[in-house]
């Protein structure tokens, strides 16, 4: 079925899109939650520790373990803000000594789809876009090394 071709009482799905509001517009209801979430999610961290947590429960120092180069204080504040987003549950034992487990969420876990799908997306565009940055470096080195 063509979007022509729908019943009238059907949704349209590129009605906001057609009239400048869908989700990347400014008034989307949406807007600033999409904001918030990707300036999260587009951190050096977060999806890393999502991708670690997605293959089931680790204590705190595995975590850090699997994520190279995350420092101690920067896996606490990012744990918390994806525990708050609802992408991982913290889990505590009452154990002696006390343990703590760290896991994805349904929804930290169905975030790997589309992640997976830009990973791959880079991965087939690998040289498009190395070809890009080259050739704007250069376009740079010149004009600054210009007259």
């Amino acid at each position: 079925m063509t979007l022509d071709s729908r019943p009238a009482s059907a949704p349209d799905p590129c009605r906001e899109l057609r009239e400048g509001i869908g989700p990347c517009h400014a008034e989307h209801e949406d807007s600033p939650l999409i904001r918030d979430l990707l300036a999260r999610l587009a951190d050096k961290w977060s999806l890393l520790v999502i991708g670690v947590l997605s293959e089931g429960p680790l204590r705190f120092g595995e975590v850090q373990q699997q994520v190279a180069g995350i420092s101690h204080r920067m896996l606490t504040q990012t744990l918390r803000h994806l525990e708050r987003d609802g992408m991982v549950t913290r889990t505590s034992f009452p154990e002696i000594p006390p343990r703590v487990e760290y896991e994805a969420t349904t929804l930290g876990r169905r975030l790997s789809v589309p992640v997976l799908a830009l990973a791959q997306w880079v991965s087939e565009h690998r040289t498009e876009i190395l070809a890009a940055r080259a050739g704007y470096d250069e376009r740079q080195e010149r004009s600054s090394s210009a007259p």
